[in-house]
């Protein structure tokens, strides 16, 4: 079984290829940031103009990466001038902990205390390092800081055995809706599986079950929170990739308009199909 930061990047991850432009192949510098619907680079005035006009942003991320958490930071910072009750959506807590996100953003917790209430290296397990600078501007202008994924424990054991497995405490805390008719989203997961062997997991379907429970449960989350405000979402790229892992499941939930980023490490190559902007980081 995975521990749950490898999960984490496991189901998260994204093989990355090539990047598409009709009629044209530019190489784009770091900082880049690439509008899908133009294949042209527009400015972060721009972007955050463009984003002005939706409900939900979702940014993507490789967790290691410093780079893309500095790109994160970099359009809350923007997005909060604009909006100063902008919401934070974040993958990295899940739900029961959300009257501990409460006391950070309100200044009642010092950073050690959180981390150890929040169980940060028995769940999420990166470098809190990674995203502390984005953690300081939440707590810094108090914005309303939401945890949107299922406990940590709960995917993997799916993963295994199926849901039907779960104990009665724990099928409490899955979606009220589970859709796993996305033939496209079920051929990504599908090639994930086949590329990652992991003792005890060998059937696809409970695999695919995790990864649906796993993203509708942050879907829902988001659905239920937004009420009149905007948010940012910060999760794993392949979370967002093609739109139909969480962004198409909150669009299902109320019709909300979004707009997806996918963070690219520069030297690596993507479709433009990924995300609504490219944007091009640092490989650190």
């Amino acid at each position: 079984m995975l521990a749950a930061g490898a999960w984490a990047a496991l189901l998260g991850g994204c093989a990355i290829r090539k990047i598409e432009i009709p009629g044209a192949k530019p190489m784009f510098p770091e900082g880049a940031v690439i509008s899908s619907k133009t294949g042209k680079a527009v400015s972060l005035d721009e972007l955050i103009d463009e984003l002005s006009k939706v409900r939900v942003v979702f940014i993507g991320e490789k967790h290691t990466l410093a780079a893309h958490h500095e790109a994160q930071l970099t359009l809350i910072k923007k997005m909060v001038n604009q909006d100063p009750d902008l919401l934070v959506g974040m993958e990295m807590f899940d739900r029961s902990y959300q009257g501990i996100l409460d006391q950070w953003r309100f200044g009642k917790l010092e950073r050690e205390t959180f981390l150890r209430r929040t169980h940060w290296y028995a769940n999420w397990k990166y470098d809190f390092a990674l995203y502390s600078d984005i953690l300081d501007c939440i707590k810094t202008n108090r914005l309303r800081l939401i945890g949107l994924n299922i406990p940590f424990h709960i995917p993997p054991k799916i993963a295994v055995g199926g849901i039907d497995t779960l104990l009665p405490e724990e099928k409490k805390y899955l979606p009220k809706q589970i859709d796993t008719s996305n033939a496209s989203h079920r051929a990504y997961v599908q090639q994930v599986f086949s590329e990652h062997r992991v003792r005890g997991r060998r059937d696809f379907e409970h695999f695919y079950q995790a990864q649906c429970v796993w993203e509708e449960t942050m879907a829902e989350t988001i659905a239920e929170n937004l009420g009149g405000h905007r948010m940012i979402v910060l999760t794993g790229n392949g979370h967002i990739i093609h739109k139909f892992g969480i962004p198409d499941r909150v669009y299902r939930r109320g019709k909300t308009e979004f707009r997806t980023i996918y963070l690219l490490p520069a030297g690596t190559e993507a479709e433009m199909s990924f995300a609504d902007y490219i944007w091009v980081t640092p490989s650190r």
